[in-house]
């Protein structure tokens, strides 16, 4: 008698697999279906990526290709614009070594009060408006959050109040503070000076610097706002009742709760402050160099030549790039690192 055996049958798109675990089968995921879902991410995202490569990446690579062209020049034979070419670094060593050049081409020291010896004076104020406003609004934003967040009488007129400012449209408000720092405005005659607020280095500096505090803490303070109101109050009472004080609550509690919204916070408002335009442009003209940003500088820059003008575009994207990603890598460490500490404590 012979004993026929027969085959494994042939495993199926279908076939379970083993659940070493619990010692069943558990039904697997169809191959065919599997790969449908891998198809299905790219397809999605494939809009989103061609439109921000469209609306993003070329003007960027159009940018940076530009910069490394030289300007037109004025051709005395013929009378008529003549363009350089391809001339490599030269137009980002006009700005990083502040070098310039004479009619013939030959380099030259730049003269005083020139784009070229600009450049540096643009970097530090850019940095000194985004490091003290962004200092600033952070302060003040945590503590209109804290008053918002506050169960009184009239909270929702106290929240209306405080972001009527950020509702304002920066040129409106650059027009008012430019109209308060005026020698004759509401400032010089509330302190009894005779300050130009909006002619001298430093008054003109501050000046900024208060108006863009004014218009942009309610946002932060929003922000902040939004992180209060996710800390449940059975943590308060519970801090009550161990006889924690209100700095302890607020150290050990508060600030450690509410750090992802003031990473958001400060993340939003230094790319704000770096890319800085339209409220010094309004209230003080650039200030001749006082109050010149990055963004001020390039559009300058832009009205002789367009090439130059890119090579200044690329290094301040450069530069903005940088100091977000150090950013990002801070505070995203500092977040991560408190949230795995209060996990382990728990």
């Amino acid at each position: 008698m012979t004993t026929r055996i027969e085959s494994p049958p042939h495993l199926s798109d279908e076939t379970p697999t083993p659940n070493v675990a619990g010692g069943d089968t558990a039904p697997a995921i169809p191959t065919r279906r599997r790969r449908k879902r891998s198809l299905a991410v790219p397809a999605l995202i494939a809009p989103t990526a061609i439109l921000l490569a469209i609306v993003i990446g070329y003007p960027v690579i159009s940018a940076i290709v530009m910069s490394f062209r030289g300007d037109p020049t004025i051709d005395t034979a013929i009378g008529r614009f003549v363009g350089q070419g391809w001339v490599g670094l030269a137009n980002y060593k006009h700005w990083i070594l502040q070098q310039c050049t004479d009619a013939s081409g030959q380099t030259v020291s730049c003269p005083e009060g020139t784009l070229g010896s600009l450049f540096w004076v643009s970097v530090f104020v850019t940095l000194f408006f985004a490091v003290v406003t962004v200092t600033l609004e952070v302060g003040l934003g945590l503590w209109f959050a804290n008053i918002m967040h506050r169960t009184m009488r009239g909270r929702a007129l106290i929240r209306t109040s405080v972001l009527v400012a950020w509702a304002i449209p920066t040129a409106v408000s650059a027009k008012l503070w430019a109209y308060i720092f005026a020698y004759d405005g509401i400032a010089n005659r509330l302190l009894g000076t005779h300050i130009l607020w909006t002619s001298e280095v430093w008054p003109s500096r501050f000046a900024v610097v208060i108006a863009d505090v004014w218009k942009t803490t309610p946002f932060v303070a929003l922000l902040i706002l939004a992180g209060l109101q996710m800390i449940p109050r059975e943590t308060y009472e519970a801090a009550r009742v161990d006889g924690a004080s209100r700095w302890q609550q607020f150290r050990y509690i508060t600030l450690p709760l509410i750090k992802p919204a003031i990473v958001v916070a400060v993340l939003f408002r230094a790319l704000d402050a770096l890319r800085m335009y339209d409220l010094p442009a309004i209230m003080t003209g650039g200030g001749d160099g006082s109050t010149t940003t990055l963004s001020i500088l390039v559009v300058d820059q832009m009205r002789q030549g367009f090439n130059s003008a890119s090579a200044l575009s690329t290094i301040t994207f450069g530069l903005v790039f940088l100091i977000a990603w150090l950013l990002v890598k801070t505070l995203s460490i500092n977040v991560v690192a408190t949230q795995n500490a209060q996990r382990k404590g728990a």
